[in-house]
């Protein structure tokens, strides 16, 4: 390796904290991120050296992928990171374009510079056990990145094979096995309500729903019953991509799930809102810019206080554990399967089949 010092060689300045793990030619300035152009090529930015790109890491992605498109030669983890953020984050849900562009930092302090061949399993294993040392849960994303990126390089021409698929083995995390008992569901729809429409309420309506069809909180926050609710049921597509492009359902009337409905209907504090759960202005709870639901979040988390002052309630536990519980309390994998609209029966044994399995002795 060379050295800063030997003579002749003008060696690049090292990049500041804050720009390190950032694109090449990228540069935190005073709250928002900038692209240096290149000299020449300032006709393509608006005649600017410096291009203003966004003040969050999402919106300055958005914006640098307008502009570049894709990139003709990709050879080490940097570049081909920048075709991926081009090319295949803007296609994902929110929240999971947040968790990719977050990995992209990490994975390129560490490993940025390395050529795309020399990846290989204890090139990723020495990263895992690095990163892994305050941050494990983070470094399996981040590996989940890069070996999807690595797809699409074979995908793209870039490479000829991944070079670390399916050759390695980690030890997964447990998945969590909370399961809420009825008498705990009791306890929770026993609470009163201080209004007739209100947090409790919409909290309470919410849990009925949940247990009867296993919605994942994305889709049910994005009901419209002038649009979804149709002459057999309530229609959803997965919003599991930003294309919207998951599993189409049906949830078969019953009378309990329009009861349900109507208990959430009554709930709402503006009866003219097109969303069958709102905020007090009338809007959907999920932004969908960044796939977060802040103020649902915190309507669930007073309801919980709430929950656990005023009942037998010892363990407080997560909404998304009422969807295991309504998988749990199906009477059959496949049942709990079209339940939570998974397309893969795997997914759904291992995390939300959460109770034991009951077996007839053979004798």
């Amino acid at each position: 390796m060379l050295s800063g010092n030997q003579p002749g060689i003008e060696m690049p300045r090292p990049r500041k904290k804050e720009n390190q793990g950032l694109p090449s030619r990228w540069k935190l300035h005073h709250g928002a991120y900038y692209y240096l152009v290149p000299p020449g090529l300032e006709a393509a930015w608006d005649g600017k050296k410096k291009f203003r790109l966004g003040a969050t890491l999402p919106d300055a992605y958005a914006a640098w992928a307008e502009r570049v498109g894709r990139l003709d030669k990709i050879r080490n983890v940097n570049q081909l990171l920048d075709q991926y953020a081009i090319e295949i984050i803007p296609t994902k849900a929110p929240s999971t374009q947040t968790q990719n562009i977050a990995a992209l930092k990490p994975l390129r302090e560490n490993l940025g510079t390395a050529p795309l061949a020399s990846l290989k399993p204890p090139i990723i294993y020495g990263y895992v056990r690095h990163r892994g040392k305050d941050a494990k849960t983070g470094a399996m994303r981040e590996i989940e990145v890069l070996s999807h990126a690595l797809t699409k390089a074979v995908e793209w021409g870039y490479i000829d094979a991944h070079p670390f698929a399916w050759q390695m083995r980690f030890e997964s995390e447990s998945p969590r096995d909370r399961y809420v008992e009825d008498w705990e569901i009791d306890e929770c729809l026993s609470i009163t309500a201080r209004r007739k429409k209100g947090s409790v309420r919409a909290a309470q309506a919410y849990i009925r729903l949940k247990l009867l069809t296993g919605m994942a909180r994305g889709d049910l926050l994005r009901l419209r019953p002038g649009v979804d609710f149709q002459e057999d049921g309530i229609h959803i597509q997965r919003h599991k991509t930003a294309k919207k492009t998951g599993k189409r359902t049906v949830y078969l009337w019953t009378d309990a799930l329009r009861a349900a409905v109507a208990d959430a209907i009554a709930a709402r504090p503006v009866d003219i809102s097109p969303w069958l759960f709102c905020t007090l202005k009338g809007e959907c709870y999920i932004n969908e810019e960044t796939g977060r639901a802040g103020g649902w979040e915190s309507l669930w988390s007073n309801f919980m206080e709430r929950v656990m002052k005023e009942t037998k309630v010892t363990e407080p536990f997560h909404e998304h554990d009422i969807r295991a519980k309504a998988a749990s309390d199906a009477e059959s994998l496949e049942h709990a399967q079209a339940l939570l609209s998974h397309a893969d029966p795997r997914m759904t044994k291992r995390v939300y089949r959460r109770k034991a399995e009951r077996v007839k002795p053979l004798r």
